[in-house]
Formats: C-alpha cells, structure tokens, sequence
C-alpha cells in the first residue's frame, strides 16, 4: 500500500490545477450560472485567483499531510485516515461530474474528474485489498472522510477572508 500513499496529494494537485485555472474564465463567461444555481453559486460571488488558490493551498494539506505521515509512520491509523480521505476525493470527482451533467455545460474540473476517477477506483480497490479491515481501521477511514467534509466550509472560508483582504486583485 505504501507505494500508493504519495498518489493522493499527486491526484488531487493535478485535478484541482484545472479548477484554479478554469473558474475564473468559467464565472466571467457564464454569469447566467449565477442566476440559475444561485444557492450553489453564492459561495464563489466575488471570486479571486488569489483566495481560490488558497482554499485549494488549504485543502491540500490534509492531503499531503497524512499521505506522508502514513508514508513515513505506516499504521493501521494513518492508512485508514488516508483511505477516507482518499475515498472523499474520488467522491468529490463524482460530484463534479454530476455538476457538469446537471448544468450541461463544461465546468473547469470535469477533464481531471473523469481523468482521475477510474484512477482513484483502482488504488482504492488495490489498497482496499492490502487493508486490514476492522473497528479500528472502519473509524479511521469515516474520520478520514469527515476531515474532508468538515475541511471543505474551512476551505471556503480561508477563500473569503482572501478575497476581502485590502489589496487582493477583484474578481477574476
């Protein structure tokens, strides 16, 4: 398993280059998405490069974190952890893809998504395989996945405070 510990932070740097480049183009050419998702969309009004690359800094970190931690310190703990949140990662590319059929119009992310799912289901399921799977590694893996859940309004809120400090270029 450890030969695949590293591929998380990889994966999701890669995915989300598309989404730091894509959503500024994407907002400023399609302001009706606005208008049509406004419940969703709230949380991107007033977009900057700047706050959206660190909330994407942000969400790196318990990426990059725990796949080193379990790197160097493997145990049952830290690769249950790094399988949940390697788990709400292949997730979220669902929820992209779901996005883009939803909208039915191209959302920066979509590319990486469908790129990287069947990637991710692999290493999972290899990983899955060298798991050994009992209480302590089940409540590990749900921790791992509630990190992510937990992290994503952190991650939001890192992008607003960005977005509102004096200095920080308007929107994109």
């Amino acid at each position: 398993m450890r030969e695949y510990l590293l591929l998380l932070p990889i994966i999701f740097i890669f995915h989300d280059m598309e989404e730091i480049i894509g959503f500024g183009w994407f907002f400023k050419h399609n302001p009706y998405v606005f208008e049509r998702f406004s419940k969703v969309t709230e949380t991107y009004r007033g977009f900057t490069y700047m706050g959206f690359a660190c909330a994407v800094y942000e969400e790196f970190i318990p990426f990059f974190g725990i796949s080193l931690l379990a790197y160097y310190f493997p145990s049952k703990v830290l690769y249950g952890l790094w399988f949940g949140i390697f788990l709400a990662l292949a997730g979220h590319f669902l929820i992209h893809i779901g996005h883009t059929a939803y909208i039915r119009k191209y959302i920066p992310c979509f590319i990486t998504s469908v790129i990287c799912l069947p990637v991710s289901v692999i290493i999972l399921i290899k990983c899955a395989v060298q798991l050994e799977f009992d209480t302590v590694t089940a409540v590990c893996i749900v921790a791992g996945i509630l990190v992510m859940i937990i992290n994503f309004p952190i991650a939001h809120a890192v992008m607003h405070f960005v977005n509102r400090l004096p200095g920080v270029p308007g929107e994109s």
